[in-house]
């Protein structure tokens, strides 16, 4: 009988700690409690702590996270811009739920039905706003007020899911694949030219301080050169005048210094023949005739 009623008070305290565990919850403060009676919504609780519910099947609880979410562009499309031009542009919207019941008739309880729900739009949104715009303004001049716009497109729409758009941002805007390659070489061949023609400026640059440099050694040169051959000529003047003035002086010594000058210059080397008369006057000062007058003054 005793182990009886031990059993009994066993079985019961299990049973008490199972009926608790399943009427008593535990709400995170990142989270959002909903409380389902019998499949219809019968309370949403958002403060966090330790609740009681009735235990299934008559109630159950279905947490929601309430943190701000990240959808990020799922694929990426070419969209035009107004001139024709086709850009790929990837996204990211950051949203969190603001409305649980509303969030649960449109989305149920998975956070994926909302994101595939939410990406067309969107995408829709991007593609009504840079098909206004240009490559320029969507690239860079009105690449903030894009994003602006778009968010205030999901605004009305973020309402009908039960959640709001924190922020829209666009990661990359670029041209597709061919027209990138297109770009990059238009840009190659661009800077290409603009090298060539630095070249080309820095080739006539060059020349032109090579043609100024010879030109200035020419002169350099050509000056150096009249004043050698006037200092040359004025040294020449200056010797003869010595000469004329001393063989003035003694025409005898002059006619044999001018003899010995003519000998030494055609007897320059002991290979040299020459064949003349020795009775030829370029002999005379040889002969003594005309030797003896000068050895007479010394």
């Amino acid at each position: 009988m005793k182990m009886n009623r031990i059993s009994v008070w066993v079985g019961g305290a299990m049973l008490a700690l199972m009926l608790a565990s399943s009427t008593l919850f535990v709400v995170d403060q990142r989270q959002v409690a909903v409380i389902y009676a019998l499949g219809e919504i019968k309370e949403v609780i958002t403060e966090p702590g330790l609740k009681f519910k009735l235990p299934p099947p008559f109630q159950n609880v279905v947490f929601l996270d309430k943190r701000i979410q990240t959808l990020d562009s799922p694929e990426t499309r070419p969209i035009f811009t107004a001139e024709k031009k086709s850009l790929v542009i990837d996204w990211l919207v950051k949203w969190r739920i603001t409305e649980p019941r509303q969030f649960i008739r449109n989305n149920g309880t998975d956070i994926r039905n909302l994101e595939n729900r939410l990406s067309p739009v969107v995408q829709a949104a991007f593609n009504e706003e840079i098909t206004k715009r240009n490559v320029g303004g969507v690239l860079a001049t009105e690449r903030e007020k894009v994003m602006n716009d778009v968010r205030a497109r999901l605004a009305d729409e973020a309402k009908s899911f039960g959640i709001e758009i924190v922020d829209v941002r666009i990661k990359r805007a670029d041209f597709v694949a061919n027209i990138t390659d297109s770009v990059y070489r238009r840009m190659e061949s661009e800077r290409k030219q603009v090298a060539n023609e630095l070249r080309s400026t820095g080739q006539a640059e060059g020349e032109k301080i090579r043609a100024d440099a010879d030109r200035q050694r020419e002169v350099i040169l050509a000056n150096a050169y009249r004043d050698a051959q006037k200092i040359k000529g004025e040294g020449d003047a200056e010797a003869s005048a010595l000469y004329a003035g001393a063989f003035g002086r003694d025409p005898q010594f002059a006619q044999f210094y001018r003899s010995l000058e003519a000998y030494r210059t055609s007897f320059r080397s002991k290979s040299d023949v020459m064949v003349l008369d020795p009775s030829s006057d370029f002999f005379r000062v040889m002969r003594g005739s005309g030797a003896a007058a000068p050895a007479g003054r010394r």
